[in-house]
């Protein structure tokens, strides 16, 4: 819960920014959340029922919703909330679009890994479930969507990278005597980012990429 809330206290209070004015946005920025979220939660409250992943009830509330903790539900909400404010002050403070035509390329080059991940570990519940949503989301952008703003979701991805492994860190058990949320190696590929499952960092960039990708919609579609 204290994760939740230190994510969410600086982007909520600047949100109210004169220059940026994110709370006019939060009428598109609610679905946008909101969506994902339930996905999310469903994936979520699956694979804790059959043991993939789980948690350490000495740092919950014990509050529960299905058979999630109350924590883990409003992390898929405010973590969203902190990712897109962070993606439209990068927007609206950097002009250019750094990453441009190689978001691209590097795209194209991770579908294809996510493919072979596919193929390889089938076996492994968390690595091929990411890993196979994830190509298939990738594919609808390359060869459908097509939109501009995916060179500025994949920077705005690579500076949010910084946040992400220090929360994910701590909450993996980075500092602390147990992690937070634990995993079952026998379900993933059991390389770690220091105590981050490799996996959580595509898992996260489906997650964000969902929300932006909705949020984008909902700007062009209310303008």
């Amino acid at each position: 819960m204290l994760i939740n809330i230190c994510s969410i206290a600086i982007p909520f209070a600047f949100s109210f920014e004169s220059k940026l004015k994110f709370y006019k946005k939060w009428k598109v920025l609610v679905p946008a959340i909101l969506i994902p979220a339930i996905f999310f939660l469903i994936w979520d409250s699956i694979f804790t029922t059959q043991g993939v992943w789980g948690f350490n009830e000495n740092y919950l509330t014990g509050i529960k919703l299905l058979n999630l903790p109350l924590e883990e539900v409003l992390f898929f909400l405010c973590i969203p909330y902190c990712c897109v404010f962070t993606y439209e002050v990068l927007n609206h403070f950097i002009k250019k679009d750094v990453v441009g035509k190689y978001a691209r390329y590097g795209t194209t080059i991770l579908t294809y890994i996510l493919a072979a991940m596919v193929f390889n570990y089938h076996e492994l519940a968390y690595t091929f479930y990411t890993a196979l949503l994830t190509a298939i989301f990738l594919l609808v952008h390359l060869v459908y969507l097509k939109k501009a703003y995916w060179s500025r979701l994949v920077f705005a991805y690579l500076i949010i990278l910084i946040p992400f492994f220090i929360v994910n860190g701590i909450l993996t058990g980075t500092g602390l005597e147990e992690p937070v949320v634990w995993y079952n190696d026998a379900e993933n590929l059991g390389i770690r980012l220091l105590t981050i499952p490799i996996e959580d960092s595509i898992y996260g960039f489906l997650l964000i990429s969902s929300n932006i990708s909705l949020y984008e919609w909902g700007k062009t579609n209310n303008e």
